[in-house]
């Protein structure tokens, strides 16, 4: 088993980033969606560290899209943690399954099982609990499920006492299971035999065979789990991964004058007199805060304004954006990179594009373009 233990440290993992991040939009439309923010980090960074943390020594990145952007910046992140970054390029959109056959060389260069994971997804990623429960029941493929309120809206997990995994059933209308995909693997390099190099679909391609053959286990998930794709998405991923840290580091939250309940502030943010900050905020570098400002749910990215006695519940504020005095914000509302909101406005809801600047009041909730 000794032996077993230390070969986790050349395990491999690959992370699907390949999609244009349409359903983040307006933010996706400055910066590819993996480095967005969340909770003061890029989002693929708290994969990244999670991954280095179980002992992986090389991950590979499945990109389709601005991939150099991804390339500068966590280089250098990679530098720090010790691992090493390898890009893959598709040329053309894989699905969720071809980029596996694309890395084939990478991932099959040892016997070793490695990790898969989707770039949306936030946790506490259970990395060395899934290599352990993956070696022992020895199958060639193991899946991390969740549970969920509403299966109807997912394709659900059905598996025995044991994990064996007997069947996937889309988007049920009765209840079969409330367990669903989280969209992190691990899988045996055998698993490479079953898939081509072209567009093909891991979920509704690959699993189904799997299972039948009895090679395909689930784990089950332990705390929270968002697919942060999406705003309203993104705000409750981050009120969960803010809880999670209440729990796990409650040093790395705020707690100033005028806090209530979670908040992570950067230590370069500065923050006005006669504030209420929280429940449930993050705030970015050298984000100003004016006095008198409230702010609950919400996510203000680096280098953000926001102007005395204005109010913001559910909203995403991007970067370098300015919002003006007396405004009111909320329902969802997502600036986009440097914008400006002129003082004493409404806006409900509005998505607005970068670099604009809105002087009206925007009553229902729409897309400023």
């Amino acid at each position: 088993m000794c032996g077993k233990d230390l070969k986790i440290g050349a395990m491999k993992a690959l992370i699907l980033v390949g999609g244009y991040g349409t359903r983040l939009r307006p933010l996706t439309l400055s910066r590819p969606k993996p480095l967005v923010e969340f909770a003061n980090k890029p989002m693929l960074l708290h994969q990244i560290e999670a991954l280095v943390e179980a002992g992986v020594s090389e991950i590979v990145l499945a990109v389709s899209y601005r991939a150099e952007q991804m390339e500068q910046e966590l280089s250098e992140e990679a530098k720090k943690l010790g691992v090493s970054l390898i890009f893959s390029h598709e040329t053309e959109p894989l699905g969720t399954a071809g980029p596996l056959a694309l890395a084939r060389d990478i991932l099959a260069a040892s016997d070793e099982p490695f990790f898969v994971l989707n770039s949306d997804i936030i946790c506490e990623f259970p990395f060395k609990e899934l290599a352990n429960f993956h070696r022992n029941h020895g199958k060639e493929g193991t899946i991390v499920v969740t549970k969920v309120e509403e299966p109807s809206k997912y394709g659900v997990v059905v598996y025995g006492d044991q994990g064996r995994i007997n069947s996937f059933i889309e988007k049920p209308q009765e209840f079969v299971s409330n367990k669903i995909n989280a969209g992190m693997y691990i899988f045996n390099p055998s698993v490479l035999k079953r898939i081509q190099l072209q567009p093909t679909s891991i979920e509704k391609e690959v699993f189904p065979g799997m299972a039948t053959e009895g090679q395909l286990y689930a784990m089950e998930l332990q705390g929270f789990w968002m697919d942060v794709g999406q705003p309203r998405d993104f705000l409750t991923g981050m009120c969960l991964y803010l809880s999670s840290l209440r729990q796990k580091s409650p040093g790395l939250l705020y707690s100033g004058s005028g806090v209530v309940g979670n908040v992570l502030i950067d230590p370069t943010a500065s923050i006005g007199q006669g504030c209420r900050i929280g429940p449930n905020v993050t705030i970015g570098p050298g984000v100003v805060i004016e006095n008198g400002v409230c702010v609950k749910r919400s996510t203000i990215l680096r280098g953000a304004t926001v102007k005395s006695h204005s109010w913001l519940d559910g909203c995403i504020v991007g970067w370098r954006s300015v919002v003006g005095q007396w405004v009111r914000m909320e329902n969802t509302t997502v600036l986009g990179e440097d914008v400006i909101v002129k003082d004493e406005l409404y806006v409900n809801g509005g998505q607005v594009l970068p670099h604009k600047s809105i002087g009206t009041s925007v009553p229902e909730p729409q897309i400023i373009m």
